[in-house]
């Protein structure tokens, strides 16, 4: 098994305790979170190599707290980059009912912001490797680090390896002079396999969509040429995942996803997610079960039910990191999600 790949940046996350509202106690739990790191926590718990990079602050504890954590979910971190810089922070308060989650980031000045183009060796980070993925996150974050991720997938398809792409636009983080839609497709480029949002389409690609996610019921049909139209636009992408949540509330979401591989449409189990105790990083629970999916099991549309599952279990625990394993995600697929106890 040729090991899989992800860079980009990684965060201090700090919440407040169960529901509470920031400061509500004056405390905070700290955790580790970051889209690219989440992915390969999930494919290594899976039980897939995963192979971490990112560029960390140099004789910083909290660098060395998080390297150890990386270590105890089986992620190879042999490839992160010590330099200057600062550890990033985002507070996340967990939405509830109709309070929706609301973050805070504090990141200016990271050491992969700050990090110069050509500080990552990213063709010894390949060697031997299968799959690289990176998101529409790590581009946004600076000038430096969007140089640093165009190099990452020119590297990595010279390397021969399946690129993935999480477009994730995030509206907050595109504040250096330079919009998405004119970075993103850079990446586009050199990428196999996209996922996505209708939202990350339009803004990250410039590419419209007639989906409604307001809607009472989603119409398939719209997403179905959403994908087509991506992959009319990009005939280098052999296929695009796009997520499905209806968002009643905060604490209440339809949960499913398409897929489009250029010979078919496939459309997922919903889910209906009703008491959600944290959804940041449901998306990246997502990536990283598709693409150990694409990797391990023996069909496209097993492999897009394995990931919806995996990122429908992953609404049921607190923090960024998905937690689950191969079998407790199966379970799901194959019909399981009673919660019966198990003994």
């Amino acid at each position: 098994m040729k090991p899989v790949v992800t860079f980009g940046e990684i965060m201090l996350r700090l919440a407040p305790p169960g529901m509470e509202r920031f400061l509500q106690s004056p405390q905070f739990v700290a955790t580790f979170g970051g889209g690219e790191a989440n992915v390969a926590v999930s494919v290594s718990s899976f039980g897939w190599p995963a192979r971490y990079a990112t560029v960390l602050p140099d004789k910083n504890p909290i660098s060395d707290s998080f390297l150890g954590e990386m270590r105890r979910f089986g992620v190879d971190v042999s490839g992160v980059v010590r330099g200057p810089g600062r550890f990033g922070i985002y507070y996340v308060e967990p939405g509830a009912n109709q309070r929706a989650s609301k973050v805070v980031y504090d990141r200016e000045g990271s050491a992969i912001a700050v990090a110069k183009p050509g500080s990552v060796d990213f063709a010894k980070l390949f060697e031997g490797a299968g799959w690289f993925h990176i998101t529409g996150i790590t581009p946004a974050i600076s000038p430096n680090a969007a140089e640093l991720s165009i190099e990452s997938v020119k590297a990595a398809k010279a390397a021969g390896l399946t690129v993935s792409l999480d477009l994730n636009f995030r509206k907050n983080l595109w504040k250096y002079g330079k919009k998405a839609a004119e970075v993103m497709p850079l990446l586009v480029e050199h990428t196999d396999v996209i996922i996505a949002n209708e939202e990350d389409c339009q803004m990250a690609l410039g590419i419209e969509s007639e989906a409604d996610v307001h809607s009472a019921k989603l119409d398939h049909s719209a997403y179905e040429k959403l994908s087509a139209k991506v992959l009319r636009t990009y005939p280098n992408v052999k296929s695009i995942a796009i997520t499905l949540r209806e968002s009643f509330s905060a604490s209440h979401n339809g949960w499913a996803a398409c897929f489009n591989d250029r010979n078919h449409f496939l459309v997922s189990k919903r889910y209906d997610i009703t008491h959600i105790v944290d959804r940041v990083g449901g998306g990246d629970s997502f990536a990283g079960g598709l693409i150990f999916g694409l990797l391990a099991l023996d069909t496209p549309q097993a492999a897009l039910e394995f990931a919806v599952a995996a990122s429908c279990l992953k609404h049921s625990i607190p923090g960024d990191f998905n937690r689950f394993t191969r079998d407790e995600v199966e379970g799901l697929v194959q019909g399981g999600g009673s919660g019966r106890v198990q003994r």
